[in-house]
């Protein structure tokens, strides 16, 4: 059996109803691909208090626990482990969105995001984005 990884995700959504992804850069696995923010919960770490701090270090936002509502999960298996990846909607938080670690990153209309190659994980959440807004 492999290892179950949790990562926590979220569907930052702006004024327009688009949703924010990132590229991910040259030297990362699943290099070249699109995915939503986030990143890896750590031992002890709840998944909200995972977003708050990667979308600071990924994005240079402050996002509240208030402000992160659970929308839906992925379970998908690699074929080195098996990744849980919780999505939170996000619509509102401070500052501006910089891509600090992404190659690039994009705000698309939910309709939109299958034009974008993603992580097979993220794939499935398309759908969900997609009928909510």
């Amino acid at each position: 059996m492999s290892k179950i990884v949790l990562v926590a995700a979220c569907a930052l959504i702006d004024v327009d109803g688009r949703v924010l992804i990132g590229k991910r850069p040259a030297g990362k696995s699943l290099a070249g691909l699109w995915e939503f923010p986030g990143g890896k919960v750590e031992p002890g770490e709840t998944p909200e208090a995972c977003l708050i701090r990667e979308l600071d270090e990924e994005l240079g936002i402050k996002v509240t626990h208030a402000c992160l509502a659970p929308f839906v999960f992925a379970s998908h298996a690699y074929e080195a482990m098996h990744l849980l990846m919780p999505l939170y909607l996000c619509r509102r938080w401070e500052g501006f969105v910089t891509a600090r670690e992404h190659e690039a990153l994009a705000w698309v209309k939910p309709n939109k995001l299958a034009d974008y190659p993603m992580p097979p994980a993220d794939a499935p959440l398309v759908a969900w984005l997609r009928d909510l807004l």
